[in-house]
């Protein structure tokens, strides 16, 4: 059937907005109509019309518009709200910006220099997981590495993928959290991160769980 033209839909909703005032009475108020079948209505009956109504984006969407003004944060997984995503909700991570937010510490005191509630990033502790990944394509992970693997379980959903390129070593990481859960009182998230370095491809499965303020310690 021929969709209707413009004048003819207005009719219909003015029409259908008659008769519900007609049932209900004048005080009732009227949603979703258009602009000019609005200024018929409260032309002909006085019957306010309530403007279209749109859902807020999620928590963890880009700030854009009212919200980048307002309320710029991303809020992680757990409820944490962090101040930069370092383009970790639009699936890359940028590992430089990270490594020089956290700093030149060496990873087994990370989680103490950086720790605390102001802290710019999330992070992957434990010597575990650089020693498996070391193992397996010949370089080690560095602090950035680190900071895009705990920004990445902080922020990204569940089966997003992000991705990121360690300018230093050359390799590419692309780490997708697979499933979440709790351990007791822990959040955690089970995830796969894939591994590129030359013509060396691998993957590493694991499950990380949070603790304090940003830190995912890593369990094989």
């Amino acid at each position: 059937m021929p969709a209707m033209r413009a004048g003819q839909l207005v009719v219909a909703e003015v029409a259908a907005a008659a008769v519900i005032v007609a049932a209900f009475g004048p005080g009732l108020v009227i949603i979703g109509v258009s602009s000019l079948a609005t200024a018929v209505l409260v032309a002909t009956f006085g019957v306010p019309i309530a403007p279209s109504a749109y859902a807020d984006p999620p928590s963890w969407a880009p700030a854009h518009g009212w919200r980048k003004k307002h309320d710029p944060d991303y809020v992680g997984y757990t409820g944490k709200k962090w101040e930069k995503d370092y383009g970790v909700v639009e699936g890359r991570c940028n590992s430089a910006a990270v490594g020089a937010a956290i700093g030149g510490v060496a990873g087994g005191v990370i989680g103490a220099q950086t720790s605390g509630e102001n802290r710019p990033v999330a992070i992957v502790l434990g010597t575990a997981i650089g020693a498996i990944i070391g193992h397996k394509i010949g370089q080690e992970i560095d602090n950035g590495d680190r900071g895009c693997m705990g920004h990445a379980l902080e922020l990204a959903g569940e089966k997003k993928t992000v991705v990121w390129t360690n300018k230093a070593t050359g390799v590419t990481y692309r780490l997708t959290p697979t499933r979440n859960f709790k351990e007791g009182s822990l959040p955690c998230r089970e995830f796969v991160t894939r591994l590129a370095s030359g013509g060396k491809k691998d993957s590493v499965k694991g499950v990380a769980c949070r603790r304090g303020s940003g830190d995912w310690e890593f369990r094989a």
